[in-house]
């Protein structure tokens, strides 16, 4: 169990669209860009082994790639080489961070000073959500499914716990970056679920076009 008090006060980040990495979750990645590639091998020589995940922000008239404020860091807990010198690796979701500055330095990815403050509870026991209706929402799910063409195991949904079944989801599921992020700083699982359904129920109404998807 890692406490607050050990986790670095400069973690690599990884900024990269659309991929979300929750506390207790776990991501799956495939580095290929000799930067990131690099980023990896100097994670690995580390005790904590982070990566910071976080969603660029592009700012209007502002060169260069901006980053969201809150990210997740994750460890790397599974990694493998190919014979080209990628690498395959799944990310554990530790904690979210808050960004204070990016620091200068050699290393050919973006390094930056974190605070870990005010995401304590990422650090403790798996989040139970006691108001969540599931048949409700595996109803809403099912019919997102459809309209996407997408198949599940409804028998693992069923039976998932509700953070891995939440969680999986808002990781998973194809939303903009800017409900990804959204769904990151939901302040309560039951919060997250709450958005998630936000979500689904917008998609199945065709994006806000007024028109009810079948």
């Amino acid at each position: 169990m890692i406490k607050q008090a050990d986790l670095p006060d400069t973690i690599p980040i990884f900024p990269l669209e659309g991929a979300l990495l929750l506390p207790r979750s776990r991501l799956p990645l495939h580095i290929f860009e000799p930067r990131y590639l690099q980023m990896i091998e100097d994670a690995l020589k580390t005790s904590t082994r982070l990566i910071g995940m976080v969603q660029p922000n592009v700012i209007p008239g502002r060169e260069g790639m901006g980053l969201q404020t809150i990210g997740c860091a994750g460890r790397i807990s599974q990694f493998s080489e190919t014979e080209d010198g990628r690498y395959m690796i799944t990310l554990a979701g530790i904690s979210r961070y808050r960004i204070v500055k990016e620091t200068e330095g050699f290393a050919p990815y973006r390094r930056c000073e974190v605070s870990w403050e005010g995401f304590g509870p990422d650090l403790q026991d798996e989040e139970a959500d006691t108001a969540f209706d599931r048949k409700p929402f595996l109803d809403a799910l099912s019919r997102y499914f459809d309209v996407r063409g997408l198949s599940a195991d409804w028998e693992a949904l069923t039976d998932a716990d509700d953070e891995l079944l939440i969680n999986s989801l808002s990781m998973m599921l194809d939303f903009e970056s800017e409900d990804k992020q959204a769904l990151l700083e939901a302040p309560s699982l039951r919060t997250r679920r709450e958005t998630l359904v936000t979500l689904i129920e917008y998609a199945l109404r065709g994006g806000g076009d007024g028109e009810m998807m079948q």
